[in-house]
């Protein structure tokens, strides 16, 4: 800012006061606030130039300003707010001293974000747990050792102690458990597919299991969305693999051809990439039915009931459930498996395809 006429012989701090609050009135700071920022450094006086002068940082703002002097005030971001224990109810399929598993519902966030600041499964843990949760993931993530997408369900196992923390956070990096993942899909992922044989990654292994390697990244011109990018591209991109089994196809009745209109498919991942399955099921052309990134609504079929209608309507977000977690306990090293049934809305959306669909 510029410091105006009136603003001549004033302290620095009363003048640069007024002055935000004259040219930014929802920005406007008090003279204290500004004076803890000059302490830490994000005060400047731009202009005049010479010494204690241009790009002069003030730890104190008692000296006296001249009009016309030119100053930055960098306030640095806000710091996130620690998590407030919340009493959410909470499914938990195991629990012991070092770790709880639950089976987390459609639409709570795992942690707190920008747009997400209570309602997560940080919050109800709190609660459930008290302190007791690992603090190796801070105080937005304590105890959390991997996550699922808001808007997908499913088996997530936290951390209670740090010992298990790192543990788990091993076994995760390693790829060494098991996680597997049922989805709904546009169409059907086929080895006759002559586009699907030609993708750079695709190999097709025994018992129709196709599976995908890949690098993810950001998608170039959407930040949003992962994107499967070529090696060349470089940056933060990762590697990542995904084994897809079709459980059911479901084909309009009386088409002719091989036309699916969706499928039940099983995923099992080999690493666990932000987004992976939503990303590579749309890499391959077979978006998962809701998702409202990376998929595309496809015609209903002639003739099909409303129920299928409202079913696919109704999901809330993408057709993924975390339906299965194993992994050797991080203190006795015995192994655990956990399942969960899909939520009543995957549920339905089966039951309507399978009511209307012929299925194989």
């Amino acid at each position: 800012m510029t410091l105006p006429p009136e603003a001549e012989g004033l302290r620095a701090d009363r003048a640069l006061a007024e002055a935000l609050a004259q040219a930014a009135p929802d920005l406007a700071l008090s003279r204290s606030r500004l004076q803890a920022l000059a302490a830490q450094g994000a005060v400047e006086r731009l202009t005049p130039a010479g010494p204690g002068g241009s790009g002069a940082k003030l730890t104190e703002l008692s000296r006296k300003v001249k009009a016309g002097e030119i100053w930055r005030v960098s306030p640095p971001a806000p710091a996130p707010a620690r998590p407030q224990p919340q009493e959410i109810p909470l499914s938990i399929l195991y629990e012991d001293a070092s770790i709880v598993v639950v089976d987390k519902p459609v639409g709570m966030a795992v942690h707190p974000a920008p747009g997400t600041p209570d309602g997560t499964l940080v919050n109800a843990l709190l609660h459930h747990c008290g302190a007791s949760l690992s603090g190796i993931g801070g105080e937005i993530r304590p105890g959390i050792v991997h996550r699922i997408d808001k808007d997908t369900s499913g088996v997530l196992v936290v951390a209670k102690t740090d010992a298990a923390h790192q543990a788990l956070a091993a076994r995760f990096a390693a790829h060494d458990l098991e996680r597997i993942y049922d989805a709904v899909c546009w169409g059907a992922p086929s080895s006759a597919s002559g586009r699907i044989r030609g993708l750079d990654g695709v190999s097709f292994e025994t018992g129709g299991v196709l599976r995908l390697e890949t690098l993810l990244g950001r998608h170039p011109a959407d930040r949003k969305r992962m994107a499967v990018v070529k090696p060349e591209t470089g940056g933060a991109a990762r590697r990542a693999v995904t084994r897809i089994r079709i459980q059911e196809r479901f084909s309009p009745p009386d088409e002719e051809g091989d036309m699916v209109f969706a499928s039940l498919v099983r995923c099992r991942l080999e690493t666990g990439r932000t987004h992976q399955i939503r990303a590579h099921m749309a890499h391959l052309g077979n978006p998962l039915i809701g998702d409202p990134v990376y998929g595309r609504a496809r015609p209903i079929p002639e003739g099909a009931p409303e129920s299928l209608r409202a079913a696919i309507a109704g999901l809330g977000g993408q057709a993924l459930h975390a339906g299965r977690l194993g992994f050797p306990h991080p203190e006795t090293g015995a192994m655990l498996t956990f399942c969960a049934p899909p939520p009543p809305a995957f549920g339905a959306l089966l039951t309507a395809l399978r009511g209307f669909m012929e299925k194989s």
